[in-house]
């Protein structure tokens, strides 16, 4: 058999695309020879350009072995990105893991905080994650878990699409969401209280500024949209907008900072009787919710504190609601136009809680039995965020429908179907509420 004078062109193409393929893998594993390798793949690209003309292939064609080399090797060809283009990874969670000039964007992007924030969320809640190590796997770190419960609840992605993301199962990820929100609560359990002390004054002092002297906070509610609940009757859940929701009802102050939440109870369910089935209420019948130094007001009325409300709530003695009415005179107009925008702010704060967490602004599949804790989970964060000087993105008010253009979101706060009666109230709430009028009529106006 006669001896081979040389290789084939197949076999040049073969031995170039290998030859190719390890320079490529060896350039990923260290700096040291990269001068070395950026010769040889020179010299490599040259010795391939001219097997490949000589061997008569048609020019298109030869891109291929560059193709194939960098399949194997596991990279593209391609100059490193400068520092103004933004990295893309794997997923979600490598780019929260990732420390560069664009961590700072991903984690107000993804939850919707700082990095630092975040941290101090996780050192809070990782004595309250901690899985045991078994011989199967181990268990998830705990800023894993919780970047990812964070997530959840900022993009409203559901558990099958969010979970790729974070390379974790969607059974693991319902878990983690129980589980963060078990933990939140119990690492946070006085973010959200009545103020005490100076934060007390302090709220005072604010609406006392806009001339509601001893007043604590605005209440209302807000609806949380959910899907068909397959864990409980359907219709108790059903509104007059004809959408499944839950009623969470909520006190914040004028920084919007969230003093009481009671959520739980189907949109069927109205609104007084809420109230009523509430700890707050019960505490503020028995004298237990508000412990400020009693004010005088014009009359000889004397209050230890109180709320504003809509009309959706009677008069009573915890909660100061409008007028009301159509032909009014012009203080009792005057303290319906101020009390108005003073208690909106029951709104602003719905706008920055829901804005900024998207699952409880759509309809969403949810455990109903564990819906109540991940609303309050979201109002601690809420504060924390506050508390914690995190700006809130006032585009996070805006969503797109479906034709493209820009409209406010659905904060879920209907107005009262009907005025609660006031004839029959209890004649010292109407005498707190005269009193206010008058405190009202003597700010400048």
């Amino acid at each position: 058999m006669a001896a081979r004078e040389g290789l084939t062109e197949t076999e040049k193409c073969l031995l170039v695309t290998v030859l190719m393929a390890v320079c490529e893998h060896v350039q990923t594993t260290g700096e040291a020879r990269l001068r070395f390798l950026r010769r040889m793949r020179r010299q490599t690209e040259v010795a391939m350009t001219r097997a490949m003309a000589d061997s008569g292939a048609p020019p298109v064609s030869w891109d291929a072995p560059f193709l194939m080399a960098n399949a194997i090797a596991g990279v593209l060809p391609r100059e490193s990105p400068r520092w103004w283009v933004r990295r893309r990874t794997g997923g979600t969670w490598e780019d929260l893991s990732i420390s560069d000039d664009a961590t700072t964007d991903y984690y107000h992007e993804k939850p919707r905080m700082t990095k630092e924030v975040f941290e101090d969320i996780v050192a809070a809640c990782t004595p309250f994650l901690h899985r045991q190590v078994t011989h199967y796997r181990q268990p998830l770190q705990p800023d894993h878990i919780v970047a990812y419960a964070l997530y959840r609840w900022a993009s409203g992605e559901t558990f099958d699409n969010g979970t790729c993301s974070f390379g974790i199962g969607r059974a693991t990820g319902i878990k983690a969401v129980r589980d963060v929100t078990d933990a939140i609560l119990a690492a946070y359990p006085d973010i959200i209280a009545m103020p005490i002390g100076r934060r007390q004054r302090q709220v005072k002092r604010a609406f006392g500024a806009k001339g509601f002297p001893n007043c604590f906070g605005a209440i209302d509610y807000t609806h949380v949209y959910v899907d068909k609940p397959a864990n409980a009757p359907a219709e108790d859940y059903f509104d007059r907008k004809q959408q499944y929701s839950i009623v969470a009802q909520v006190i914040v102050d004028l920084d919007k900072r969230v003093l009481d939440v009671f959520c739980g109870y189907p949109r069927s369910v109205h609104d007084a009787r809420v109230l009523w089935n509430s700890s707050l209420y019960r505490r503020a019948t028995a004298g237990t919710l508000f412990n400020a130094e009693p004010a005088i007001l014009p009359g000889g009325v004397l209050t230890t504190g109180y709320l504003l409300g809509d009309n959706g709530y009677g008069p009573m003695k915890c909660i100061v609601v409008p007028y009301g009415g159509v032909e009014q005179v012009p203080d009792v107009a005057l303290f319906d136009a101020k009390q108005k925008p003073v208690r909106g702010v029951v709104e602003r704060a719905f706008g920055r809680l829901k804005g900024m967490w998207r699952l409880f602004l759509r309809h969403h599949k949810t455990n109903m039995d564990n819906m109540p804790q991940q609303f309050t989970a979201v109002c601690i964060l809420h504060n924390l965020l506050i508390n914690a000087g995190v700006d809130f993105d006032e585009r996070l008010l805006m969503e797109r429908d479906a034709d493209g253009n820009e409209r406010p979101i659905d904060l879920g706060m209907y107005p009262p179907a009907a005025p609660v009666a006031q004839r029959n109230a209890d004649p010292e709430a109407l005498a707190l509420r005269d009193a206010l009028r008058a405190c009202i009529s003597l700010l400048p106006r």
